[in-house]
């Protein structure tokens, strides 16, 4: 473990950072990236702040857990501070994904631009439909799910999505982990089981939906 690694978990292996900290950080990645896009070349925290609605000295407190990366006087340099956030969250360089499950969810997610543009690649699609295994889907080839295994090992995949039914996503992500895969995104709205070593993160849009529909319903009562 290298010795910027060491610094963000203790004795046992867990993240000391905390699980919004890390939310923040891609989004100061998003921000500074359209900076970048817009033409400029330094930033602050003030400025960084007001567009995520946090205070600058959130930013400060956010980044300082990493090092420090600013310059009296100037502030963040864009690029550098844009290629420290990549080195710190791991996707300073590209990496191999796989998708299982291609229904209406699958598809859109194989469409999607912004993956690549954020460092990773959906190199292999997965399902059970004979019509559609053997050929490609938004230029991926499909593969059947039985032939995870190989298909990993040879891509070099340590992580896959899963946007399969329900009922299928826990008997589909024992076969991800027997095989190796260390990461998991989860789009079946279900919780699914996993050992301690492989690290789950589920996207729920309807659930997420309900968060938002909660905001919304108690700004208004509170008006």
């Amino acid at each position: 473990m290298s010795e910027h690694k060491s610094t963000l978990y203790n004795d046992q292996g867990e993240l000391v950072v905390p699980k919004a900290v890390v939310g923040r950080l891609s989004l100061y990645l998003r921000e500074v990236q359209h900076l970048i896009r817009d033409g400029k070349e330094t930033t602050n925290s003030t400025e960084l702040g007001g567009l995520l609605g946090v205070t600058d000295a959130q930013v400060r407190k956010d980044l300082a857990y990493f090092g420090q990366f600013g310059h009296p006087g100037v502030g963040y340099r864009c690029q550098e501070l844009v290629a420290a956030i990549k080195h710190i969250m791991g996707t300073d360089s590209i990496w191999n994904v796989a998708l299982i499950g291609i229904g209406n969810l699958g598809r859109a997610l194989l469409r999607y631009k912004g993956f690549h543009e954020q460092g990773f690649r959906i190199v292999a699609a997965f399902d059970v439909d004979a019509q559609l295994i053997g050929g490609k889907v938004e230029g991926v080839d499909v593969f059947h799910v039985n032939d995870l295994d190989l298909v990993v090992q040879d891509q070099c995949i340590r992580l896959v999505a899963i946007s399969v039914p329900s009922h299928a996503a826990q008997s589909v992500v024992d076969q991800v982990v027997e095989v190796g895969v260390e990461g998991i995104l989860n789009f079946a709205p279900v919780t699914i089981s996993v050992p301690s070593q492989v690290r789950v993160i589920g996207v729920d849009l309807a659930m997420e939906l309900e968060q938002l529909a909660f905001t919304v319903v108690n700004r208004d009562s509170s008006s």
